[in-house]
């Protein structure tokens, strides 16, 4: 009876270490799912939404959590579907594409019409904490591709959405980050597609 009970003990425990083994793995994206376009009429541009930079603390195939005040978090169960970097410029050429009715016809062949502006933006802080905050930071710019002028706009957001208790709710929270700072981007697209660009809340 000892022995047989000892069995079943290592069996269990056998068990144990094979779930704890095999906890799945799970992939997440901040490109949001796609929707409607946001006018009836197409935008008279084009965007070419340039590769993005993101902090190298961030930027692993893990999802980057804060913990405390100089805490981290690198959740080997919880992924990026694709480098975060690439991550992020498809949920920005998304986004913008969607509120600006247009294309992003970054990396391919064009002709000089219809015009293009040209989207750039670096990531300077990309963080969240679960029962928290998302917070992004980011300086961007915007330029109309040719001008003549060759003005470029330079512009900075920083939002800050609640992150709630769970890793999806960590995603939401970032995707609803970068969708504002999108939304400052499209207004300083338009106006540089008109030659008048400002920063949003500058003019």
């Amino acid at each position: 009876m000892i022995r047989v009970s000892v069995r079943l003990l290592a069996a269990s425990a056998v068990l144990a270490l094979a779930a704890c083994a095999s906890a799945p793995t799970h992939f997440h994206t901040l490109v949001p799912p796609a929707g409607e376009g946001g006018g009836t009429a197409s935008s008279p541009f084009f965007i070419e939404v340039q590769p993005v930079g993101v902090p190298p603390q961030v930027d692993q195939p893990q999802m980057v959590l804060r913990q405390g005040s100089g805490g981290v978090a690198l959740l080997d169960n919880e992924r990026w579907i694709a480098p975060l970097g690439d991550e992020i410029r498809g949920a920005l050429s998304a986004d913008l594409s969607r509120t600006l009715n247009t294309h992003d016809v970054y990396g391919l062949p064009r002709a000089a019409n219809p015009p293009v502006v040209r989207v750039k933006m670096d990531v300077n802080r990309f963080d969240a904490e679960l029962g928290g905050d998302a917070v992004v930071e980011s300086v961007w710019t915007v330029h109309l591709v040719g001008a003549a002028d060759g003005q470029v706009l330079s512009c900075g957001s920083r939002v800050r959405e609640p992150a709630g208790g769970d890793y999806a709710g960590v995603v939401s929270a970032q995707q609803r980050a970068l969708a504002r700072i999108a939304a400052d981007i499209a207004t300083a697209v338009r106006g540089a597609s008109q030659g008048h660009a400002s920063c949003p809340g500058q003019g």
